[in-house]
């Protein structure tokens, strides 16, 4: 890292220690941005990644996605810019430097207006990119979430000044070598665009029996066209993504809302509770109920 980068980080891990001083996901005055903080390691965590941008000013953080890995640290930022089932987990952190972590959300809209105002609107993209990536921190980027952070300080400039500052985080994002990432979503007819689409579809009734030919044809893709162009964006197939969404939900509702294992497992679209129990089973190492008494002790 360069010397400027260096000190913005700095200046950086020193606002989020001030503006999170416990453990937890802490929201702020500016309604995307969230600081993470964590004073020890953790096992992997799964969940569904929303579009954000996640940069570290402190500590070390590995996600995977499929069979992806992806590490990044105060020198890199990660950006995912569909709906992703992913795990993470903090490599590196301690209570003398815990791990600090500013995630500032976006939606794909936000990403269209900024395309509509420039150049990069009329630009093809034939290729479909992962909805996922990590790219070397760089100056203006880090600058510009700076002067995002800074306005915690003065609360009456949040309403106007934020959105114009973080449209310029999200210029910087568009600008830098792996923004054809992000802006593949935004474009209007394209592969990705229609991915989103169909990732959308099958957040919405994951419980629901997954018929590939009807996804396909409400995006006017082949069922062909939607696989390969599905596992270019997630890494993974429809059937796949939906598997992760069910046991996610199910073990949610078994660990907060202290569901047993087949009323959960029924409820996200199993009919059979021992396929249940064995996919949940090689998704998180356990059984359903082991996993969840180890969630419980930990």
């Amino acid at each position: 890292m360069d010397n400027q980068v260096l000190e913005h980080q700095n200046e950086l891990a020193r606002y989020m220690e001030r503006y999170c001083q416990e453990d937890g996901v802490h929201s702020t005055a500016i309604s995307s941005l969230h600081f993470i903080r964590a004073s020890y390691k953790s096992a992997p965590i799964h969940s569904i990644h929303e579009p954000a941008l996640c940069i570290v000013a402190q500590g070390k953080k590995l996600v995977m996605l499929a069979q992806d890995r992806y590490q990044y640290d105060p020198a890199h930022y990660l950006v995912v810019s569909v709906d992703l089932p992913i795990s993470g987990e903090i490599i590196q952190a301690d209570i003398e430097s815990p791990y600090l972590c500013l995630r500032l959300d976006f939606s794909p809209k936000q990403i269209f207006d900024i395309l509509m105002e420039s150049e990069a609107a009329n630009d093809k993209e034939e290729e479909t990119h992962r909805g996922l990536f990590v790219s070397k921190m760089n100056a203006s980027l880090l600058d510009a979430v700076l002067r995002l952070v800074r306005l915690l300080d003065t609360p009456d400039d949040v309403s106007l000044l934020a959105p114009l500052v973080i449209r310029e985080i999200l210029y910087r994002i568009l600008q830098d070598e792996q923004g054809g990432s992000v802006k593949q979503i935004a474009m209007i007819g394209s592969h990705a665009q229609r991915i989103a689409q169909v990732i959308h579809l099958i957040k919405q009734d994951f419980d629901k029996p997954l018929r590939i030919e009807e996804l396909a044809g409400t995006v006017n893709m082949s069922s062909s066209s939607l696989h390969h162009h599905f596992k270019q964006v997630t890494g993974s197939s429809p059937i796949q993504y939906q598997k992760q969404l069910r046991l996610q939900e199910a073990r949610h509702l078994m660990f907060s809302k202290s569901a047993d294992a087949a009323d959960a497992g029924f409820h996200v679209g199993y009919e059979s509770p021992s396929q249940f129990s064995r996919e949940y089973a090689r998704m998180f190492g356990l059984p359903p109920k082991s996993d969840i008494k180890r969630l419980r002790e930990s």
